[in-house]
């Protein structure tokens, strides 16, 4: 059965450098990232994002993050894997559960959940799982 948790990340570290720059051409980089999760899930994340960065001020980013905490009251942990786009200001981000990625009692964990956002102090977001 699926549920619907609802929760919001804060952002507590960000760590971005170039690996790879040309003067007529997008900039690539690579974040470190640390969050803290407040809600329905719970707990701290660190991610690995690799950008784009184009001339127009977009970005395009591919990451994995492991978060360590709580889903539904249920503890462990799991890797989520994101895809996104930096447009006009705001980012959009999805993200899924990587399968077979779950521990103590999160494994098993399957779902996917999204945001949209500017930059804030705190993102919202809604993820959809289910715990097998």
């Amino acid at each position: 059965m699926k549920s619907t948790a609802t929760a919001t990340f804060k952002v507590t570290g960000w760590d971005e450098r170039p690996y790879d720059e040309m003067s007529n051409g997008p900039r690539l980089t690579r974040a470190t990232v640390t969050k803290t999760f407040e809600g329905e899930v719970e707990g701290e994340g660190s991610v690995e994002y690799l950008m784009t960065h184009l001339d127009d001020g977009g970005a395009s980013f591919v990451g994995l993050e492991r978060v360590v905490g709580r889903v539904g009251g249920r503890e462990g942990t799991f890797v989520l894997q994101h895809s996104g786009t930096f447009e006009d200001g705001t980012a959009h981000d999805s993200w899924f559960v990587v399968p077979g990625s779950g521990t103590g009692e999160l494994r098993g964990l399957r779902g996917e959940g999204r945001f949209d956002s500017g930059h804030a102090e705190e993102y919202p977001f809604r993820f959809e799982y289910e715990l097998g």
